[in-house]
C-alpha cells in the first residue's frame, strides 16, 4: 500500500499515546441538565486532541457514528497549529498561524490530523463509520492517512456534496460547486449503512390497476441485454398476440418454464386488453424497503450552504456578519449522515463541533423517529459555550419567532457541558501536588489497566470500589489529600472485606502501600497495583 510521508509524522505517530489524561469539570451553569453526567448528550470545550484523550476511559469502543468538518487548510483560514510536540522542528510551527503561502501548511494539517483521527478509531465501535467534510486542498491527504490509520478496505466511499445552488461567475477558473465527505468504517465486514426512505417519486411508480390483491406493484422489462441461452422463445398473449421472441440484441430475463409458473402466480402484468408485452411485477412488499445511500448528494436533497447560514441566522444573532461562521454545514446534511450511520440508539461524536449543527441534526432526528440517539461534541474556540452550546440551548427549548414550526416549538433535549481540566500527572501524587478527583482517577486508572470502558454507575466511593472488568473486579483506595493518602495500604481488613463481597474472584487493587506478601496475594485471588508506580502494569 502507498504510504502517505510528510514532515514530522515520525514524531506525531504515536503522540496520542504521550497526551496526558486530563479531568473532565462540569460546568453545571452552561448545560441543560440537573446533574451533569457524561451519561449525557456533551459539550466539552477544550483542545480536540486532549478531549479525545479525555473520553476514552468512558467512550472507547462505543460511538456508532462520527463526523467531523476539520479546517479545510485553504490558507484562510487562521487555524493555528498547537499540540505539543516534543519535537524542535514542531515546536517552531506552536501558535502560529498557517497561511496559504506557508510551505509546510499541508505537513501541519496532516500531524495535526493523524493523532486524532487515530483516537476517533479507538473511540469508533467495531460497526462503527466515520464521515469527514473536506475539498480539493487535503482530500488526497486525508484518504492515504485514513488508508493508514482505518485500513484501506475499510474505505467506503467518497461522497460529492454540491454545496452550492448557482455557479459562481466570479470564479477565475472554476466554479466550485462541490464538497467532498470521505466515509471510512472500523471494519467494513460487519458494518451496513441504513437505508434510506424511499422517495415520493420512486413510490409513485407504483400502482394496481389490476386489484391485485398483494398490493401495489409497478411492471419489469422482461428483455434484459445481458447473454441468456434460454431466454429466446416465443410467447402467445392472452389476447390472440403472438410475439416471435426478445427485441433484437436482447434476451428474456427468465427461462419459458419459469416464465409461465410466473404467470400463474398472476405475476405477469399482459396489459388491459391481453396483448402488451408482457412485464413481470414487482410487488412494493417484496421489495427492500428503502433505499441504498449514494454518492452524490445535491443540495435539493440535503441542503446548501445558504441554507446553513439562514438557518445560523434565524437561531442565534450576530452583532455584525464578520462573526458569523464562514462555511457552516445545513442540519439537513448532517441528518442525512445521520440516516445512514446512526440508528436510534447510537452515539454520535463531533470533535470539530463550530457552530453544534450536528447537536442539531441529532435533536432533531430523535425528535423525528422517537430515537434515544446521544451526541458529543468537543469545540475548542472560546465561543464553544456563547455560540455551540447556546444554539444547542435553543434548539432544545425551541427559537422565538423561527419560521420552521418545529424549531419554534424545539425539539426537547439536555446536554451536560465540561470544560477540561488539569491532567492527571501521577509523579505529581508522590508532591501531593494537584491530586485528582477520586472519580477522575478511578476512570484513569481502570481504563489504562484492564483497556476497558469504565462505567462511571459502578463505583462505590465509600468502599472504594470502581468497576468490574472481563477479569477483575477493581478497587481504588485513594482519596484526594495527600496526608491521609500516604496512611493508606491493602491490609487484612480490606482484603477480608472485599473477598466477603466477591468470594472467589480475582480482584485487582489500587493502593498507595500493601502489607501483604505476594505468595499471600496469590492465595487471596488478589492483584495489587502500587499507586502511582505501576497504574500501567496490566496494560503492559
Amino acid at each position: 500500500m502507498p504510504i502517505l510521508h510528510f514532515k514530522g509524522k515520525s514524531v506525531i505517530q504515536n503522540h496520542h499515546h504521550t497526551v496526558k489524561f486530563h479531568e473532565l469539570e462540569a460546568a453545571k451553569a452552561k448545560g441543560l441538565s440537573k446533574e451533569p453526567s457524561l451519561d449525557d448528550n456533551l459539550i466539552i470545550h477544550g483542545d480536540n486532541l486532549i478531549a479525545l484523550k479525555a473520553l476514552l476511559p468512558t467512550y472507547a469502543g462505543k460511538v456508532k457514528c462520527i463526523y467531523i468538518d476539520p479546517p479545510y487548510n485553504t490558507g484562510n483560514e487562521n487555524w493555528v497549529y498547537n499540540d505539543n510536540v516534543n519535537s524542535p522542528m514542531i515546536k517552531e510551527w506552536f501558535g502560529k498561524e498557517v497561511a496559504r503561502d506557508d510551505l509546510t501548511r499541508h505537513d501541519k494539517w496532516c500531524c495535526m490530523m493523524y493523532p486524532r483521527l487515530t483516537l476517533l478509531r479507538d473511540l469508533m465501535r467495531d460497526d462503527g463509520v466515520i464521515f469527514v467534510s473536506i475539498d480539493d486542498n487535503e482530500v488526497e491527504h486525508l484518504r492515504m492517512m485514513m488508508n493508514e490509520i482505518f485500513g484501506i478496505d475499510n474505505f467506503i466511499a467518497t461522497v460529492i456534496w454540491q454545496k452550492i445552488y448557482a455557479p459562481k461567475n466570479s470564479a477565475r477558473h472554476f466554479s466550485e460547486d462541490h464538497e467532498y465527505i470521505v466515509v471510512y468504517t472500523k471494519n467494513s465486514e460487519i458494518w451496513k449503512p441504513l437505508l434510506l426512505p424511499r422517495s415520493e417519486e420512486s413510490n409513485a411508480q407504483y400502482g394496481n390497476p389490476d386489484n391485485d390483491p398483494r398490493g401495489l406493484w409497478r411492471p419489469n422489462n422482461l428483455a434484459a441485454r445481458n447473454y441468456y441461452s434460454k431466454g429466446t422463445y416465443a410467447i402467445k398473449c392472452p389476447g390472440g398476440r403472438k410475439i416471435e421472441g426478445p427485441p433484437k440484441g436482447s434476451y428474456w430475463r427468465v427461462s419459458e418454464e419459469h416464465f409461465w409458473e410466473l404467470d400463474k402466480e398472476g405475476r405477469i402484468w399482459w396489459g388491459d386488453d391481453g396483448n402488451n408485452v408482457p412485464a413481470p411485477k414487482i410487488f412494493m412488499s417484496e421489495v427492500m424497503q428503502g433505499r441504498v445511500p449514494e454518492t452524490l448528494w445535491t443540495y435539493q436533497e440535503v441542503g446548501h450552504t445558504q441554507d446553513a447560514k439562514r438557518e445560523l441566522l434565524s437561531i442565534l444573532n450576530f452583532e455584525n456578519s464578520e462573526e458569523v461562521f464562514i462555511t457552516p454545514k445545513p442540519s439537513t446534511l448532517i441528518e442525512h449522515v445521520l440516516r445512514i450511520g446512526a440508528d436510534k440508539d447510537s452515539i454520535v461524536l463531533d470533535s470539530f463541533a463550530g457552530s453544534g449543527t450536528t447537536a442539531h441534526a441529532v435533536l432533531s432526528r430523535n425528535a423525528e423517529d422517537g430515537g434515544n440517539r446521544r451526541f458529543i461534541l468537543v469545540e475548542c474556540e472560546d465561543y464553544a459555550d456563547k455560540l455551540t452550546a447556546e444554539r444547542v440551548r435553543r434548539v432544545c427549548k425551541g427559537v422565538k419567532g423561527a419560521k420552521d414550526e418545529k424549531l419554534k416549538k424545539g425539539f426537547g433535549g439536555t446536554f451536560s457541558y465540561y470544560e477540561l481540566g488539569k491532567p492527571i500527572d501521577m509523579d505529581k501524587m508522590l508532591e501531593g501536588d494537584d491530586l485528582p478527583s477520586y472519580k477522575n482517577l478511578a476512570q484513569y486508572s481502570f481504563f489504562t489497566a484492564t483497556g476497558e470502558t469504565f462505567n462511571p454507575k459502578k463505583v462505590n466511593e465509600k468502599e472504594f470500589y470502581i468497576g468490574s472488568s472481563s477479569t477483575y473486579e477493581v478497587f481504588l483506595l485513594y482519596v484526594p489529600d495527600a496526608a491521609k493518602l500516604r496512611g493508606m495500604a491493602l491490609n487484612l481488613d480490606f482484603a477480608q472485606k472485599i473477598e466477603k463481597k466477591f468470594p472467589g474472584k480475582p480482584k485487582l487493587v489500587f493502593a498507595p502501600a500493601c502489607f501483604f506478601e505476594e505468595y499471600d496475594l496469590r492465595e487471596r485471588n488478589i492483584r495489587f497495583a502500587q499507586l502511582p508506580f505501576e497504574i500501567y502494569r496490566l496494560a503492559e
